[in-house]
């Protein structure tokens, strides 16, 4: 039972010595970092922790135990693919986000960002490559 429990955590905790890996984790990590610290410190233009719990408990009306959880793995998520340190959970948790801000906020926006100023808010093309590259797939098997 114990030598189960070693395996799983340590399946866990680990990172492939694969270059293709380290790059989609640095890419999602580095890309997620900044949308993170907006919510979480405030940085970036954001509101900071307080300002976005306000946010979307509010104005959303996402229970607090939820909003909680998006902003962490948002910050503590990118954080951890950028070291290597629970990337199989940090990808999970910037996948869930992800999902969700597709299904309640940019689905009705279409597919495709405002890079012109000339929609009603941002499309979610983004949203699938942060779900392709947050992947915990084994790049050995392709």
């Amino acid at each position: 039972m114990c030598s189960v429990m070693n395996t799983a955590l340590r399946s866990l905790l680990s990172t492939k010595p694969c270059l293709g890996s380290l790059v989609a984790r640095l890419a999602l990590g580095l890309v997620m970092f900044p949308h993170g610290a907006q919510k979480a410190l405030g940085w970036f233009g954001g509101h900071g922790f307080a300002g976005t719990m306000g946010f979307f408990t509010g104005m959303m009306h996402i229970p607090a135990p939820f909003a909680f959880l998006a902003i962490l793995a948002e910050f503590a998520g990118s954080l951890g693919l950028i070291v290597g340190l629970f990337g199989r959970v940090a990808a999970f948790g910037i996948a869930c986000v992800m999902t969700v801000a597709i299904l309640t906020v940019h689905l009705s926006n279409g597919f495709f960002m405002n890079w012109f100023g000339t929609q009603k808010g941002e499309g979610f093309e983004s949203h699938p490559l942060r779900h392709a590259t947050s992947s915990p797939a084994d790049p050995h098997k392709y």
